[in-house]
């Protein structure tokens, strides 16, 4: 399975134009995907270490949890780990 480029999608997430969470957003939002990861593994689906960390940086950069998809769908080919050009 091919790593996700954190670099390249750190910088293309930091020139998106969407509305950023709070310092205290982020920490509730953090707690939520604690939660969602945990429920994950209950049920055998453990995200890799990639997808925990692309997680991570999303939250880092304030990315709200309900845009999460949406970027994941616009940067990534269908399929693949790779951000699309």
């Amino acid at each position: 399975m091919a790593q996700i480029d954190l670099k390249t999608l750190r910088e293309r997430i930091r020139q998106m134009d969407f509305e950023r969470g709070t310092p205290e957003q982020i920490a509730l939002w953090r707690e939520d995907v604690a939660e969602s990861r945990a429920n994950l593994a209950i049920e055998g689906m453990t995200p890799t270490i990639d997808e925990d960390a692309m997680f991570a940086l999303m939250l880092d950069e304030g990315v709200p949890p309900a845009v999460m998809p949406t970027i994941i769908l616009s940067l990534y080919r269908p399929g693949t780990h790779q951000i699309a050009a």
